[in-house]
């Protein structure tokens, strides 16, 4: 039996060991392993393996609760109310029920619905106030649900809605409020009619849009995977009326691919391109400059094994509203020799700086992500809204081929392996996952001896063991089988 435990180590440090363990024992590493994972009471390297992604994504940072909300003049405080913002959450939530609101969250990934999520706070319960975030403001956009930029302030701009609070035993109907206060810039707000019944302050509580109408499922109580395996949940009852049947290209696609997949074929150019040209080629797909998918609406990745890393997209910064205006201008503010080039190959995360100084920050307030150098000059900027369309334009469908590569007399051959078919992606969650870190992004800019500087990014990129946190369920298929 599978014992969960929250101090697992990583993954990397388990085949380190294993490693260790293949030479002092002389098994394979498969064996090594296995022994491994029993020691830790797993049955399997498999089920070991699992545990340990699930413990990684729990282990990402819950945005802080926001009361943003007390500063207005229309909201009374009083000196009680003061003291309770003291007893508002500021360190993380406990690890097992990150865990259980991890694995919720990635249920609904694999779902394909679009949601957000926001907690409700001590001073806002007992207010009946919540701020809209931008995340959920931009949830709403993706749906055309509501838009607050072009909402009037005051109580005579309040929109209302129906809303559902949802659980397995029930569904409850409440009423959804949206407006901006008069006061100052009018941050947006919201609130849901008996939410205080539904959730108390620290809860992750989800929205989905559906039929134009807010449902929300409380991510801290409910094991949404249990939740839609139950014949009788309200839940799942929800969820198959959301979920609608598509129809594409990917069978046509499939069967292409797996009958290229019978008999190596020769490269058609050499290099890091050479099994994307290739394969494009035994397609039939011309060259693709353009940043449109590549077959008939669906994007093909490909690669020799199965790296670490892979590429979502290349999207330039908004050079009309950076500091830097150009490519060549952070080369050579931030670049360093290397033999007869001069280069910025390096990644940018929100987690730290890199070793140039450079990182990424967030600022939701813009829905904008920034670069900077020493958390003290601004670099350049990258609207969310830009990030987003990006994404959707480059992975409305995608298959991620795998191939093996043999040099057979001086000659590169591929043998396709398997493909991995996602899905749309969830828009809403892409500045979250940047935020958090599991989004990153490659800079790839060099000036050549001759003075010609080139860019082939920048790259943003994510491990494929996170792909589920953004795709709706991948379906895997080996093309080696009918």
């Amino acid at each position: 039996m599978n014992t969960p435990n929250t101090n697992l180590p990583s993954v990397e440090r388990i085949k380190q060991r294993a490693k260790k363990l293949k030479k002092e024992l002389g098994i394979t590493h498969t064996e090594a392993l296995r022994v491994i994972s029993n020691t830790f009471g797993f049955n399997s390297w498999e089920a070991f393996q699992n545990e340990l992604k699930k413990n990684d994504h729990a282990d990402l940072a819950t945005p802080p609760p926001t009361t943003e909300f007390v500063a207005y003049d229309d909201v009374i405080m009083s000196d009680h109310d003061y003291d309770e913002l003291d007893h508002e959450r500021v360190e993380e939530l406990p690890f097992d029920l990150k865990k259980r609101i991890s694995e919720n969250k990635k249920q609904l990934t694999k779902l394909g619905v679009e949601f957000s999520i926001f907690e409700p706070t001590i001073t806002g319960l007992k207010k009946s106030i919540l701020d809209a975030t931008q995340p959920v403001r931009t949830h709403f956009e993706i749906e055309r649900f509501h838009f607050y930029w072009e909402q009037g302030q005051g109580p005579e701009h309040k929109i209302q809605t129906d809303a559902v609070f949802l659980n397995d035993h029930s569904t409850t109907k409440s009423t959804a409020s949206f407006y901006r206060p008069k006061t100052k810039k009018g941050d947006p707000r919201m609130w849901f009619r008996g939410l205080s019944n539904f959730a108390k302050a620290g809860d992750q509580i989800a929205i989905v849009i559906h039929d134009a109408n807010p449902y929300l499922l409380n991510l801290s109580d409910i094991e949404l995977e249990a939740s839609l395996a139950r014949e009788a949940s309200h839940i799942k009852n929800f969820f198959s009326y959301v979920q609608t049947e598509y129809n594409s290209v990917a069978d046509e696609l499939l069967k292409k691919l797996k009958v290229l997949a019978k008999a190596p074929f020769a490269s058609m150019r050499s290099g890091d391109t050479a099994i994307g040209f290739t394969l494009e080629a035994k397609l039939d797909i011309n060259a693709n400059s353009s940043k449109q998918p590549d077959y008939k609406g669906i994007e093909i990745k490909s690669g020799r094994g199965a790296k670490t890393r892979t590429t979502l997209f290349a999207q330039v910064a908004d050079w009309e509203n950076s500091p830097c205006k150009k490519s060549a201008e952070i080369l050579n503010k931030y670049g360093y020799e290397r033999g007869d080039d001069f280069k910025l190959y390096c990644t940018i995360s929100t987690k730290r700086e890199n070793s140039q100084g450079l990182r990424f920050i967030y600022d939701q307030t813009k829905d904008e992500l920034q670069e900077w150098y020493n958390n003290a000059d601004l670099v350049a900027v990258w609207p969310g809204d830009l990030l987003r369309h990006r994404l959707k334009e480059k992975h409305a469908e995608t298959f991620w081929v795998e191939a093996t590569s043999e040099v057979i007399n001086g000659v590169e051959y591929f043998q396709l392996k398997r493909v991995t078919h996602t899905r749309s992606p969830i828009m809403s969650q892409l500045m979250p996952l940047i935020q958090s870190g599991v989004i990153t992004m490659d800079h790839l800019i060099k000036r050549n001896a001759k003075g010609r500087v080139s860019e082939k990014g920048p790259l943003f990129k994510i491990n494929k063991s996170d792909l589920e946190l953004l795709f709706p369920t991948p379906v895997v298929y080996e093309l080696g089988t009918d």
